[in-house]
């Protein structure tokens, strides 16, 4: 019977005989014997009484949970020797015997093998006629990585083997595929083809394994095209263009590497490179560069968990076959869709998991016209009036959304959870017109407030002018003047006017302000309303002086509700001109008004006091004969 293509998988069916030449000159596609005999003795006659079997591959061994023999030794495979095999794999045996020369040399016509689950010692040698073209070690518990010299093989997968820790040269000429994945392995320097005994690799996977530092760009390695890297640590990757020999690499994944990507150019060389996952790196602050120059020809782009907050409008501006873009699961506040107006190939766009509110209104024209599918779940949507044409436009392209019903509000509280579609915008045209005479109202209460504020001393004044007009003055004079002039107030202005003839009475905060009264009453119902004339002591610290300047604005309003020329300048030191102009309006009356300016010297003083005297005669009512008794007294 022509029974080429058949499979016979006898597993799990205790068998303890077989008659010699069952199987001659049949031919089977595959044979599996797993958890079949109950002692080494009836495998061992089994595997013999196999002679003249003719099979593509002999699958022989335990289930995990399936456990018969208690050991195993290397003599039970000597009757492979009788069968034409051209794959053979074997599975879960624990007492796997050490010595493993014998083994192989019973595999040395196999094209094909695979060690599964088995504890193992590494050989350091192995038969030279060997013409294995594929090998396969999956977690056989290996303590030192097999630096073979394997001229033959072409495929070679070392995997999830927990017991090494270093990498070790390889030779192997005529390898084309090899898989290091899982095995905690270190890289001291990686990645050129003196490290793997060949130049003629495509397939090359050291992910989940330890740290690989990156000191080569895959020199000699130029016919690549798969590499992964994923979970594996890789230091110095950002240091330089390390994939720039890989002009043939299709399939590159560095995903969960720890890479910050700092050089731009770090892609540099990837001209046919067509799938690029990135996911869980990072970049300088959290912003995504122009990195993908000359990546013409790339279709799918991952670059999820990258932290990113912004996406510059330039990131995308090479990329005309792009089709598939994952930002899922970052920290976008917004989706600027002008970075992706040039993707004239995108289709697929995936933004969930991140914090953006809305767009703007103007972006929402500059999709790319291929996309058919945005997904936009699990974001920080605000459903207020002030992104009215964002939820509005959501409705419009519920086509086009992923899982829209699952789009909800985070913002405001009391729409929390709803979801997006759910929004009215009739809401809004009632609250704008709330909101418009709400803020008018608010407006015109500060403004009143402020304005109140502002001249609530001068509306005092402005309340006192009658009772001012009415009676006599206590004072002749209120004096301004900042406190660090107040030597020159006492032992010269009190002095010659208040004891001079005819006397004068002033009017001084330290002396005649009522105790337990605001500064600010005091200044106006003490100076100004009692006083007949303001004396303003102009120095250098007066202008310094915020409340010097503040008495003297109230005495400006004095004057002009008073409608007298009430205020006397004295300079008392020369003020520079730029310290002056800051207050623009004391600079004014000082430019276009006469001052007293006060000169110490002998005929200056005179001139000054007759002057000063002069000026604070002017509307007082006195008697000669008294200042006559004065003067001779």
């Amino acid at each position: 019977m022509p029974l080429l293509n058949l499979s016979l998988d006898l597993s799990l069916n205790p068998l303890y005989f077989i008659q010699p030449g069952s199987f001659k000159e049949i031919k089977l596609h595959e044979l599996t014997l797993r958890s079949n005999f109950n002692s080494t003795d009836v495998m061992k006659t089994f595997i013999q009484g196999l002679a003249g079997l003719k099979i593509n591959q002999l699958v022989l061994g335990e289930f995990k949970n399936e456990r018969k023999l208690e050991s195993f030794d290397n003599s039970l495979l000597e009757g492979l020797c009788n069968l034409t095999i051209e794959k053979f794999r074997i599975a879960y045996f624990d007492s796997f015997s050490k010595d493993t020369t014998n083994l192989f040399n019973q595999l040395v016509n196999i094209s094909a093998i695979s060690l599964a689950h088995l504890y193992l010692d590494t050989p350091k040698y192995l038969p030279k006629n060997l013409r294995w073209q594929r090998l396969e070690i999956v977690n056989c518990n290996l303590e030192q990585f097999p630096a073979w010299e394997l001229d033959s093989l072409k495929e070679f997968v070392l995997t999830s083997n927990k017991g090494m820790n270093t990498f070790a040269d390889m030779k192997m000429e005529s390898l084309e595929f090899l898989d290091l994945s899982r095995n905690r392995l270190s890289f001291k320097t990686c990645c050129s083809h003196s490290d793997f005994g060949t130049t003629r690799l495509k397939h090359l996977d050291l992910s989940f394994n330890e740290i690989i530092t990156m000191s080569s760009n895959f020199l000699g390695l130029e016919q690549l095209e798969y590499l992964d890297l994923q979970h594996s640590s890789l230091k110095q990757a950002s240091d330089f263009s390390v994939f720039l020999s890989l002009r043939n690499l299709r399939y590159l994944d560095i995903s969960y590497t720890r890479t910050e990507v700092a050089f731009q150019g770090i892609f540099d060389g990837l001209v046919s490179l067509e799938v690029l996952k990135m996911a869980d790196n990072s970049f300088p602050d959290n912003s995504l560069p122009n990195i993908f120059k000359g990546l013409t020809n790339l279709t799918i782009l991952d670059l999820s968990r990258c932290h990113l907050e912004r996406v510059s409008q330039e990131s995308f501006v090479s990329l005309p076959k792009l089709q598939v873009i994952n930002m899922s699961h970052n920290s976008l506040l917004s989706l600027d869709t002008l970075a992706y107006e040039p993707l004239l190939s995108l289709q697929i766009l995936d933004c969930s998991f991140n914090r953006i509110v809305a767009f703007k209104e103007q972006g929402q024209q500059h999709f790319p016209s291929n996309l058919v599918s945005l997904n936009l779940t699990r974001n920080n949507f605000a459903c207020d009036c002030e992104h009215q044409s964002f939820l509005q436009w959501v409705k419009d392209h519920r086509q086009l959304l992923v899982k829209v019903e699952q789009m909800v509000c985070a913002k405001p509280l009391d729409m929390k959870d709803m979801p997006l579609l759910s929004f009215r915008n009739a809401t809004c045209q009632r609250s704008k017109t709330i909101i418009s005479v709400s803020v008018f109202t608010v407006l015109m209460v500060s403004l009143v407030a402020v304005l109140a504020y502002k001249f609530y001393f001068h509306l005092m004044l402005l309340a006192g002018c009658k009772r001012y007009n009415r009676g006599e003055s206590t004072y002749d004079a209120f004096v301004i003047y900042s406190s660090q002039d107040e030597d020159w107030v006492r032992n010269e202005l009190v002095k010659n006017l208040e004891e001079g003839v005819p006397p004068f009475q002033l009017c001084l905060h330290y002396r005649d302000f009522i105790p337990g009264v605001a500064i600010a009453a005091n200044i106006i119902q003490e100076g100004f309303y009692k006083s007949r004339k303001v004396i303003v002591v102009v120095s250098q610290h007066f202008i310094q002086s915020r409340w010097c300047i503040f008495e003297y604005e109230i005495a400006q309003t004095w004057q002009f509700l008073s409608s007298r020329a009430g205020i006397i300048f004295i300079v008392l030191q020369k003020v520079e001109k730029s310290l002056l102009r800051q207050q623009v309006e004391l600079y004014r009356l000082l430019s276009r008004n006469t001052y007293l300016e006060w000169e110490d010297s002998v005929l200056g003083r005179h001139i000054f006091w007759r002057r000063l005297r002069k000026a604070l005669l002017d509307g007082k009512p006195w008697s000669p004969e008294g200042t006559e008794d004065a003067e001779k007294s």
